[in-house]
């Protein structure tokens, strides 16, 4: 006994296209959908920012490329040492990016070339210059203290004051361009240095 023909066979050519123009058509809908929630996905939770200017050197160079985590600080605090992306308060249409230096409740002042946190002196690596200005801050409960690690040569919290947690937009963790400098943004733990 013979098996009968599939459909297909003896139908004509043109609904055979038909077919495989919708099943192509449908397939090509769930790539692109796919795509789009996947872009939808990365971008809730991350955020790219270009590094401009100078005032994040040595750590980070003009014209790097920055991916951020939006969601670092959903569930847990800024922490001393993190370089974090937020809105510049006095025009909040430009992101700037900074190093978390003092948090909320803490004084913190700069004298003599070294900054302190609570009167304890603050230990940071990565610098290459003191700072050549002083003063004291006492943060509310709602702010921190960021400063360029070019401190010298940096529009930051020692110029406009403590920024305010609500103005955070989250952690920068990794340099993607250019490709020579591809790489996690390393952590300094200052927490130490400041008697914590």
């Amino acid at each position: 006994m013979t098996e009968p023909a599939p459909p297909e066979w003896g139908a004509s050519s043109s609904l055979g296209c038909g077919r495989r123009l919708l099943r192509f058509l449908g397939e090509l809908f769930q790539t692109a959908l796919i795509a789009l929630l996947l872009f939808l996905a990365v971008n809730l939770i991350t955020a790219r920012i270009r590094v401009e200017g100078i005032s994040m050197e040595p750590s980070l160079h003009d014209g790097q490329f920055v991916v951020v985590n939006r969601l670092a600080y959903r569930w847990q605090e800024v922490e001393r040492g993190d370089i974090i992306v937020f809105h510049f308060p006095p025009d909040p249409n430009r992101r700037f990016i900074k190093r978390a230096i003092g948090l909320p409740g803490d004084v913190v002042s700069v004298r003599d070339g070294q900054v302190y946190i609570n009167g304890l002196s603050l230990t940071e690596p990565y610098l290459t210059d003191e700072p050549l200005y002083h003063g004291e801050w006492r943060l509310m409960p709602s702010e921190v203290f960021v400063l360029g690690d070019n401190r010298n040569n940096s529009s930051d919290s020692q110029n406009w004051g403590p920024l305010p947690v609500v103005e955070i937009i989250g952690k920068a963790v990794l340099v993607y361009w250019p490709l020579d400098t591809v790489g996690l943004i390393p952590h300094y733990d200052l927490v130490g240095a400041a008697g914590e």
